[in-house]
């Protein structure tokens, strides 16, 4: 998928669309997107924690889980809806 994408392309040669955001008092330009663990390890790809020890990690697994949860419910729903998908 990431071969044939033209987001990703631009993405891998550092001409993204900037997406200018602070957190935690560092400003961050370019935007990040949630993946499982079969996606490379590239500083954009925000993955969950597999084994989390500490509270703060398994607060962020958990919500990390729930958000890709809700996004491929909402895939499902498209795809029944819109055969293309």
């Amino acid at each position: 998928v990431l071969q044939r994408s033209h987001l990703f392309a631009q993405l891998a040669s550092g001409k993204a669309p900037s997406c200018n955001y602070t957190v935690n008092g560092h400003d961050y330009t370019m935007g990040y997107y949630r993946a499982d663990g079969i996606y490379p390890s590239w500083s954009t790809f925000v993955k969950t924690i597999s084994d989390p020890k500490i509270k703060k990690h398994i607060f962020f697994a958990k919500a990390q889980e729930a958000c890709r949860k809700d996004i491929e419910r909402a895939f499902g729903v498209l795809q029944a809806r819109f055969a293309i998908v």
